[in-house]
C-alpha cells in the first residue's frame, strides 16, 4: 500500500511561552499514538525524525512520515452467542443468531464455527474488518488528542456562529491536514482543514501562506512566512546566535537552558541584539542584576571570563530591521528601571543591620501550627547547638580547622543561626524571593561579620536543587543541617506529610538535601540522634503526630534508597546496606563498595542463601538465646563451624573496627565451607532441647558475624 507524509498544523493565539515545549512535544506524539492504534502509522519509529515535531508562538504541528490512505483490512474472529442460545435442537439457526449475524454485518448463511468458551460451547464467525481511512482515523486522533494535551489552563471562547463555546489553551484559528499534496477533511475546535496558515505578524511576505505539501511545510513557513516553525531548531539557532554575539565582546552569555526555552517560546524568527547599562550598576550584587534581567526581561546577562557580570547583555528580537537601533535603545531603556529599582533596594537594605532586623521576625508567619519565623530561628539554633556536640563527642573523630575549634564553631552557628532569616524582612528579598540566603550573604559581609558567618548564611539554604553546590565550610554545613531538620521534623510533627505527587513544602529536597551533606561531607552522625535533637527544639505540646519519630525516618531511609540507586548502584546493593539502617551515613560508599566486592567472590551466592536460611530458622525460634558452649557441640560439622567461626571473627572484627569494611567481609567468605557442611550434617531443631538451643545459638552468632556490614541475605537471588 503506497504511503505518504502526513502534516498537522493547528494555528493558534499566542500559547503560553513556558508550556509551548511540552505542548507541541504532545500534541505530535498524541496526533501519531492516535494513528498507529488505528493502523495509520508505523509503531517503532524514532519520535525525532520519522514524527517531528513543530512549536511556534502561534501554532503546533506535526509531520508523520509513511502514512497510508487507508488502514489495511484485519481479520478478525467475532463471538456470536453459545451455542444453545444461537442453535435450534435441529441444528438449524435461532431467530437471535440470525438478528446478531445481522447486527455485526454478516449474512445469514456466514460460516460458523463451534468452540469452547470457558466451560460452555460458544458460535465464532470469521471475518474480515476493514482499515480505517485516514480521514476517519486523523479525525479520531485529533479528538483523543484534545482530552489529552497537557494545557495548563483552559480558556473557553465563541466560534464565529456566536453560540458555540469551545475550550483550549488559546483560540484557533486555522487548521491544516495534507496527506502528501492531498488536503485530509477533518475538523477541529470548529476549523475545517485546509491548506493555508499564517507566517510572522510583521515579516511574512505573504500574509497568507498556502502548504502546497506536507513535505515542503518547513521550508515554505521558513521562505515565505519568516517562521523557523521546529522548536529545536529555531533554540539551536538561538543558541548560536547567543555565543556568536558574545563572542564578539570576549564574553560568555549566561547558561541559563529554562531561559532558553522560553525565549524560544517567545519568537518566530530569532534575531539576537547586544545591548548595555550603565557602569554605575554593577555596584549592585550581580546575583540581583541578572535575576531582574532574566525574570522581569528575558535578556541574556554577558560574563567576563572570571564570571563577573558586565554591563552588557543580549536580547533576542522577533524582528530583524536592517536598522536595529531603535529596537536596541528601546530595550536599554526599559532595563534601566528595573536595574535602578534593584540599585535602590540595595541601598535602602543596607542602612538597617541584619541583628536589628531579627525582632521583626517575631511578626513574620512561618506556619500557622509552627509559630514565627523568629520562632523557627531559635529552634535551628538550638538544632545546630546538639549537632555541633555530637561532632565534638563524635566516634569517629570530626576534623575542624585549627582556627576553628569546636567553641568557636558553635558560637559562628548560634550567630549565623540568629541572622540567617533576617534577609526574609528586605526590601530585595521581597522583591526576589530566590535570592534569600544569598543576599543574607551580601549584607553580612558589609557588616565586616566574622569570616564564615556571611558565607553560612548565604549557604545554609543549599543544595536547593538537584546538583547544587554543598555549603562551603564547617559552620555553612551545620546550619544547613540543622535548617533542614527543622523543616522536616516540624511539619511531619504536625503530620503533613508528602502524599504520591504532592510535596508543598518540598520536604523531599530537603531530605535528599540532609542525605547529601552527610554523605558528601562524611559527617559522623547519626539521623536517629539528628531528628530527636531537631524533635527536641520544639516546644511541648506543639507537634501533634506521635510516630512523627518513625514517619520521618522512613521517609529519609526511602529517599536514601532512591538517591543511592541514582548514584549507579544496584538495587540488591542499595537493599543489603540500608536493610541495617546504618545510623552514620558517612560511610555508606565503603560499606556499599564492600558488598559490590563480596558479590564478585565466588563464595558469594552459597553464603548469601545460607545466611538467609539461617535469618528465617531464627525468625521462626521463639526460644530464649542463651550462650554458646564448646560442650555441646556434639557433631563434627558443628564444632568446626564454630571453630573456623572463631578464626573468621578475629580476622574481621579488627577490619571491621578499622572501617575496612571490604576486607572485613572478604575475611568471612572461607565460611561458605564449614557453613554448607553444617547445614548438610547437622539438624538445628534437634529433640534435645539444651543442643537445639546451642545449635541456635551458634547460628545466631554466625548471622551477627555476617551482617554487621550489611544484610546480606538481600543479595539472595
Amino acid at each position: 500500500m503506497s504511503t505518504a507524509n502526513l502534516l498537522v498544523e493547528l494555528f493558534v493565539e499566542e500559547l503560553p511561552p513556558k508550556a509551548l515545549k511540552k505542548l507541541g512535544d504532545s500534541f505530535a506524539q498524541e496526533i501519531w499514538y492516535g494513528l498507529v492504534k488505528q493502523g495509520l502509522a508505523p509503531e517503532f519509529v524514532d519520535l525525532g525524525s520519522n514524527v517531528i515535531p513543530f512549536a511556534s508562538p502561534r501554532r503546533l504541528a506535526v509531520l508523520i512520515k509513511d502514512v497510508p490512505a487507508k488502514a489495511a483490512d484485519k481479520a478478525a474472529r467475532i463471538k456470536l452467542m453459545p451455542v444453545a442460545v444461537g442453535l435450534t435442537p435441529e441444528g438449524q439457526p435461532s431467530p437471535a443468531l440470525l438478528k446478531k449475524l445481522a447486527a455485526s454485518g454478516l449474512p445469514a448463511d456466514a460460516p460458523l464455527e463451534r468452540a469452547l468458551d470457558g466451560k460452555a460451547e460458544a458460535l465464532f464467525a470469521n471475518t474480515v474488518q476493514p482499515g480505517a481511512s485516514l480521514a476517519q482515523g486523523l479525525q479520531q486522533a485529533l479528538n483523543d488528542m484534545l482530552k489529552a494535551l497537557p494545557i495548563p489552563k483552559v480558556m473557553s471562547y465563541q466560534l464565529a456562529d456566536g453560540w458555540t463555546n469551545v475550550h483550549f489553551v488559546r483560540p484557533a484559528h486555522g487548521l491544516v491536514a495534507l496527506h502528501g499534496a492531498e488536503r485530509v477533511p477533518v475538523s477541529l475546535l470548529g476549523l475545517e482543514a485546509g491548506t493555508t496558515t499564517r507566517g510572522h505578524r510583521f515579516e511574512a511576505l505573504d500574509p497568507v501562506v498556502t502548504v502546497s505539501h506536507a513535505d515542503a511545510y518547513a521550508d515554505t513557513l521558513r521562505s515565505r512566512g519568516a517562521v523557523i516553525a521546529s522548536f529545536a531548531e529555531r533554540r539551536e539557532v538561538i543558541r548560536g546566535q547567543l555565543q556568536a554575539a558574545g563572542a564578539k565582546l570576549g564574553l560568555t552569555p549566561i547558561d541559563d537552558e529554562a531561559l532558553l526555552d522560553e525565549v524560544t517560546a517567545l519568537v518566530e524568527r530569532p534575531n539576537v541584539l547586544t545591548c548595555a547599562f550603565e557602569e554605575e550598576f554593577l555596584a549592585v550584587p550581580q546575583e540581583c542584576l541578572i535575576l531582574t534581567m532574566k525574570a522581569n526581561q528575558k535578556y541574556f546577562p554577558l560574563l567576563d571570563a572570571q564570571g563577573k557580570l558586565t554591563r552588557h547583555f543580549l536580547v533576542v528580537s522577533n524582528i530583524a530591521p536592517d536598522d536595529a537601533s531603535a529596537v536596541v535603545q528601546g530595550n536599554e531603556r526599559v532595563v534601566r528601571p528595573r536595574l535602578a529599582d534593584a540599585k535602590f533596594f540595595y541601598d535602602q537594605d543596607r542602612k538597617k543591620t541584619l541583628a536589628e532586623r531579627v525582632p521583626g521576625l517575631a511578626k513574620v508567619v512561618y506556619h500557622g501550627s509552627l509559630g514565627s519565623q523568629g520562632e523557627r530561628a531559635e529552634r535551628v539554633r538550638a538544632i545546630a547547638h546538639a549537632i555541633v556536640n555530637q561532632l565534638r563527642t563524635a566516634t569517629v573523630p570530626f576534623t575542624v580547622d585549627a582556627k576553628d575549634q569546636f567553641d568557636v564553631l558553635d558560637s559562628k552557628v548560634q550567630q549565623a543561626a540568629q541572622l540567617a532569616k533576617a534577609d526574609l524582612l528586605t526590601d530585595m528579598v521581597g522583591e526576589f524571593p530566590e535570592l534569600q540566603g544569598v543576599m543574607g550573604g551580601y549584607y553580612a559581609r558589609h557588616e565586616g561579620l566574622r569570616d564564615g558567618v556571611a558565607i553560612a548564611i548565604e549557604d545554609h539554604y543549599k543544595p536547593r536543587f538537584a546538583g547544587d553546590a554543598l555549603p562551603r565550610n564547617h559552620t555553612g554545613t551545620v546550619l544547613a543541617l540543622a535548617d533542614k531538620l527543622e523543616t522536616l521534623c516540624g511539619l511531619f510533627g504536625i503530620g503533613q506529610l508528602p502524599t504520591g505527587d504532592k510535596d508543598p513544602f518540598a520536604l523531599r529536597r530537603h531530605a535528599l538535601g540532609v542525605i547529601r551533606i552527610l554523605q558528601e561531607k562524611n559527617l559522623p552522625l547519626s539521623l536517629p540522634a539528628l531528628v530527636d535533637a531537631g524533635l527536641a527544639a520544639f516546644s511541648e505540646g506543639m507537634l501533634s503526630n506521635a510516630t512523627a519519630r518513625e514517619d520521618l525516618l522512613n521517609f529519609a531511609y526511602d529517599r536514601l534508597v532512591g538517591a543511592l540507586r541514582d548514584q549507579g548502584y544496584s538495587a540488591q546493593e542499595v537493599d543489603a546496606v540500608v536493610a541495617l539502617r546504618p545510623a552514620s551515613w558517612g560511610e555508606l560508599p565503603k560499606r556499599l563498595a564492600a558488598v559490590r566486592a563480596f558479590a564478585a567472590l565466588p563464595e558469594s551466592a552459597s553464603l548469601a542463601a545460607a545466611n538467609k536460611r539461617v535469618g528465617n530458622i531464627l525468625k521462626k525460634s521463639d526460644e530464649a538465646p542463651v550462650p554458646l558452649s564448646d560442650a555441646l557441640l556434639k557433631e563434627p560439622a558443628e564444632a568446626a563451624l564454630a571453630q573456623a567461626l572463631q578464626a573468621a571473627t578475629a580476622r574481621a572484627e579488627p577490619l571491621f573496627a578499622q572501617g575496612d569494611y571490604t576486607a572485613s567481609l572478604t575475611a568471612l567468605a572461607v565460611l561458605k565451607a564449614p557453613v554448607d557442611a553444617f547445614f548438610d550434617a547437622v539438624m538445628v531443631n534437634a529433640d534435645d532441647a539444651a543442643l537445639r538451643a546451642n545449635r541456635l545459638a551458634l547460628l545466631r552468632a554466625l548471622h551477627e558475624a555476617m551482617n554487621r556490614v550489611a544484610d546480606l541475605s538481600r543479595l539472595a537471588v
